[in-house]
């Protein structure tokens, strides 16, 4: 297999395991070369205390494979020009155009879900018509070349998918194998389907918030000419 050209795009306050977790998966893959893309070389914080550090920047090559991770940093990001022009650009080329957890709203605010189904956390699923996307409910979704993953640990579901489409079952599966990824939770609590209320409680005022910050930001890239 030739050099797979794979590249995620990082920002400050980016969720780690949305990013960290398809990059274990997708760096196992025969000829993958990993390419970890910020706006610049400096470490980038993410929202649970650990540094990021890039090996390239905006000038990085063309990918085969773009990635964007979520995290409420993406609040920024979808306001950064220069970090929507790049995933827009990228994407053009790119054989795969793929987010994680609200990393959707980066590829929607490139214009990239316009039309097209798509998911996120599912927080955020009702701000999906704001980027012209389609909520379909699903852990992944794939819409031509566009694959969007659901909350955070959906991240390594979605990068064993691209696995096996890009190097057949047989190899997603040893991936699989090689990080023991055999899930088996201790609560069946990991969705709101499912999630008694008490947990779901919980985090009402924190979601409602962050979503509130999430439409004014998408407000104003959507108004601006």
């Amino acid at each position: 297999m030739s050099q797979l050209n794979i590249g995620f795009v990082i920002f400050p306050q980016l969720t780690q395991l949305d990013f960290t977790g398809p990059l274990q998966v997708l760096s196992r893959l025969p000829g993958a070369a990993m390419h970890i893309i910020a706006k610049s070389e400096a470490p980038v914080p993410s929202d649970c205390g650990l540094s990021l550090v890039p090996t390239s920047t905006f000038a990085t090559p063309s990918l085969d494979v773009i990635c964007v991770p979520g995290g409420f940093g993406v609040v920024q990001a979808i306001e950064d020009r220069e970090t929507v022009e790049f995933v827009r650009r990228q994407a053009a080329g790119a054989k795969y155009v793929t987010s994680v957890c609200t990393g959707a709203f980066v590829l929607g605010a490139a214009g990239l879900l316009k039309g097209r189904r798509a998911t996120t956390h599912w927080a955020y699923t009702d701000l999906l018509p704001m980027v012209g996307a389609v909520h379909e409910k699903a852990r992944i979704v794939k819409d031509g070349n566009v694959i969007t993953a659901g909350g955070v640990t959906s991240g390594i579901d979605f990068a064993l998918s691209i696995a096996a489409d890009i190097a057949g079952t047989a190899v997603a599966q040893s991936i699989q194998l090689s990080i023991e990824y055999d899930p088996a939770p201790p609560f069946d609590a990991g969705h709101p389907d499912r999630a008694p209320e008490a947990a779901k409680s919980r985090l009402t005022a924190r979601y409602e918030r962050s979503r509130e910050a999430y439409r004014a930001s998408l407000g104003r890239v959507f108004a601006s000419p």
